[in-house]
């Protein structure tokens, strides 16, 4: 007996129907600015408060990285739970802790920590003020794989809970593609697993950069975190001052941290459009955008950690595209004139951020 499959529409109709209602969706979904007073939180079964700035669980669907926000109040624990997918944190206000792995590090306002996939994790407030907290995850590209998984265990202990997958030791012999692979992916794990865990205002440092800002690594490979690819960073634009233009493949999300400006976006370094920020906003730069960022105040500076999609992702994309450029910006005469000389920028102390 055969049997045939068929849509009765052809493999090119299908193709170009399925990729046109893509990018419809896709553009009818687009965010520039996410203002705080627009997120609202809701409380939720893990004992917490939670607002998606970004995400589909908040009808903002995104395909790299989501970005929600978090309340603990005073006294609260919330459940324990672990994931398929790795986050990072940014603590905004109060000042309350994350345990994971049944290990405690301690978040205040400007604080960041990394929660690794699969890490048993929660939150609490032993404090009067309230915990407030971002997160940024690659749950979203999990979710295109069909590869997120969530498992809350409510209050358990944590000496009952089990421990992440376990995978075999890098120590097979053997030089077939079966040992190497058991060597390879054996040898990776051990690397993600002893990764650094939390970031602590104190220690940053801020360098100035050719494109007219100071900066600083939050979050990344360089300092030692092994993240999936999702790299955090500070920038510091000064007083009247602004960023030089560019723009590279990939979104990239920037939290405001402290003051106000506004942002140029546009398929063109010319002709496109001016979007206002403030502090507690969330700026959506898009994928191959022309951006520039401006500090409209004269007196203070702007503090933006920017969030930027995965090196994983980058990497494919280069391999992929080449020779195309993903990352471009001006000459560095042109570049230099926008940004001006950094070095006459007067920075302030970098004290810690403060909510609201």
């Amino acid at each position: 007996m055969s049997t045939k499959t068929t849509t009765k529409t052809s493999h090119y109709h299908q193709q170009k129907a399925r990729r046109a209602k893509f990018l419809e969706d896709w553009r009818a979904n687009h965010r520039t600015i996410i203002r705080s007073e627009d997120v609202k939180l809701a409380e939720t079964a893990r004992g917490m408060r939670t607002g998606v700035y970004m995400g589909e669980d908040g009808d903002n669907p995104t395909r790299s990285i989501d970005a929600l926000v978090h309340e603990v109040d005073r006294g609260k624990v919330t459940t324990i739970h672990r994931h398929s997918w790795d986050v990072m944190v940014f603590g905004v206000g109060g000042d309350g802790w994350l345990e994971i792995d049944g290990e405690r590090v301690r978040v205040a306002p400007g604080d960041s920590a990394h929660i690794p996939a699969w890490a048993w994790h929660r939150s609490g407030n032993d404090n009067d003020a309230t915990f407030r907290y971002l997160t940024f995850s690659s749950e979203p590209l999990l979710a295109t794989m069909g590869m997120s998984i969530l498992d809350d265990r409510g209050h358990e202990p944590v000496e009952n809970l089990p421990g992440r997958p376990e995978f075999s030791a890098p120590d097979a012999e053997g030089d077939d593609a079966y040992a190497r692979r058991l060597r390879r992916l054996g040898k990776e794990q051990q690397k993600r697993r002893s990764g650094r865990l939390h970031t602590d205002w104190d220690e940053l440092e801020m360098l100035n950069t050719p494109r007219g800002t100071r900066t600083t690594f939050l979050l990344d490979r360089a300092i030692g975190y092994q993240a999936s690819g999702i790299t955090m960073a500070m920038f510091e634009i000064g007083q009247g001052r602004q960023q030089s233009m560019h723009r590279h493949a990939g979104e990239a999300w920037l939290y405001v941290v402290e003051g106000e400006g506004h942002s140029y976006l546009g398929t063109e370094p010319e002709g496109g459009e001016n979007h206002p920020w403030k502090k507690g906003d969330l700026i959506v730069v898009d994928h191959f955008l022309w951006h520039q960022h401006f500090n409209d105040s004269q007196e203070n500076t702007a503090r933006v950690v920017r969030i930027h999609m995965f090196d994983s992702l980058l990497e494919t994309m280069r391999a992929l595209m080449d020779p195309r450029v993903l990352f471009e910006e001006p000459p560095e005469h042109i570049r230099d004139a926008q940004a001006g000389d950094v070095n006459t920028v007067v920075w302030p102390e970098l004290d810690r951020p403060t909510w609201p």
